[in-house]
């Protein structure tokens, strides 16, 4: 017992080294570092799952026996996982595909920072595969390489190598617990709950970004691959639908107003007067219906048809629904690269069922968003468009936008999966959805 006593404090102790060392570096993840609780027995080697970092001595050891930076790069290995959420697994994630994806992202970074200190056995093999992972997959963050590994698949071998080569913690608490009975178990019981958990790290998280962005700066600087895992997980989501719902229109519908219509006078009015009502209901009621709508669609690269077709119909979906549509109805869809391909005008579900089963893209020349501007301006003109509130312009790639700001309110979609989607003019609205979110999902990125 005494030797298993001894044997813990020895690897809290190395393991404190590593964390004073990495404090002295790293000022702006002085919170994060400090975070962890240190727990043995709990599983096989070294991991953590936000609340504690689980050890056992003799892999302590073994790590520190080759080297202490081995043990410093391990030690920020594992807090930046938790800083980018990574023990926060989903239900129906992937454990093998996420994990991985996992370890390449933070190894990204890793690799970037470059310090001595943190230097590990095959460094030159480790950034030679992130390079070609980079050209392969595009941004190395963890949210963007699961997508690529689920839907693109990966080869049995491919991710063995892979695994030997960024593999440097154990995930298995990521995962649940060997063991509903054991003590530790318990004592956690008795602790925040895992949202509460996650609730901190988003707390540190937002921390660590305001320092990077401020008295930190040359670390974000130094780092690409820093700053774009953590603007993945600094998006901002909100509901698709509620965005849309910002271009509805004020119209009259002809209906009985229920917020001014009194019973009390016209029941009174019936039974006094039999057939004469003492006050006649109101027949109409004001509310926020979209008339008239524009959905610009950029031609011009690499937006494939079949992502443009589910974004037109997400979106026409969420316009259509009863209480967003007006019983008339005038959307204009709009193709454009560098001039004006075509526009299909939609007054009816029957017109778009038809639109969207034969839905042909033209174009694909270059980026120019403001042949656009200038059509709508002919609608506007011509008496086509009477009341249009706003335009919605699907794109994944730069453009020219128009100097001066457009009478209607206009929001830019770019398809990225970078979270460093271009910027737009500031009288525009950007939103960026990732293709995954356009095929599933409602959520996007303000």
């Amino acid at each position: 017992m005494k030797t298993l006593v001894q044997a813990q404090q020895l690897a809290i102790k190395i393991l404190n080294n590593s964390r004073n060392e990495l404090m002295l570096t790293f000022r702006f993840l002085d919170l994060a570092l400090g975070k962890l609780k240190y727990l043995h027995g709990m599983y096989e080697g070294i991991g953590t799952d936000g609340r504690y970092l689980y050890y056992e001595p003799q892999e302590v050891f073994r790590v520190y026996k080759e080297s202490s930076s081995r043990c410093n790069h391990l030690f920020l290995h594992m807090v930046l996982h938790c800083i980018f959420y990574h023990p926060f697994v989903k239900e129906d994630t992937k454990p093998d595909l996420w994990n991985l994806a996992c370890d390449i992202a933070v190894e990204g970074i890793i690799s970037e920072l470059s310090l001595s200190q943190l230097e590990v056995d095959g460094e030159e093999e480790i950034r030679g595969k992130l390079e070609s992972l980079k050209e392969r997959y595009g941004t190395l963050t963890a949210g963007r390489l699961y997508r690529q590994f689920v839907t693109k698949g990966l080869a049995l071998e491919e991710y063995e190598r892979l695994r030997m080569l960024f593999e440097f913690d154990s995930h298995e608490s990521w995962y649940g617990s060997k063991s509903q009975n054991s003590q530790q178990e318990k004592t956690q019981s008795k602790e925040q709950s895992r949202e509460e958990l996650f609730e901190d790290w988003q707390q540190i998280s937002e921390r660590v970004k305001v320092d990077m962005e401020t008295v930190s700066k040359e670390w974000s600087d130094r780092s690409d691959n820093l700053v774009r895992n953590m603007n993945e997980v600094h998006k901002e989501h909100y509901d698709y639908e509620q965005f849309l719902k910002k271009f509805a229109v004020m119209v009259e519908e002809m209906k009985v107003s229920q917020e001014e219509f009194d019973y009390i006078f016209y029941t009174y009015g019936m039974e006094l007067y039999e057939d004469v009502p003492l006050i006649e209901p109101l027949e109409y009621s004001e509310n926020k219906k979209i008339t008239e709508f524009v959905i610009a669609i950029d031609t011009s690269g690499s937006v494939e048809g079949e992502l443009v077709k589910r974004f037109v119909t997400k979106t026409y979906n969420i316009l259509s629904q009863q209480s967003n549509f007006h019983r008339k109805v005038n959307i204009h869809i709009i193709q454009c690269d560098a001039k004006i391909q075509r526009d299909d005008k939609i007054t009816s579900d029957e017109e778009f069922e038809h639109y969207i089963e034969g839905l042909l893209l033209q174009g694909f020349g270059g980026t120019d968003f403001r042949p656009v501007f200038a059509y709508v301006d002919e609608l506007i003109a011509t008496g086509e468009l009477t009341n249009l509130k706003g335009m919605i312009y699907f794109t994944d790639g730069k453009g020219v936008y128009p100097k001066t700001k457009p009478r209607y309110d206009t929001a830019f979609v770019f398809v990225d999966d970078t979270a460093q989607a271009p910027k737009v003019p500031v009288w525009a609205m950007k939103v960026v959805l990732t293709p995954q979110e356009i095929r599933e999902g409602s959520k996007y990125e303000h």
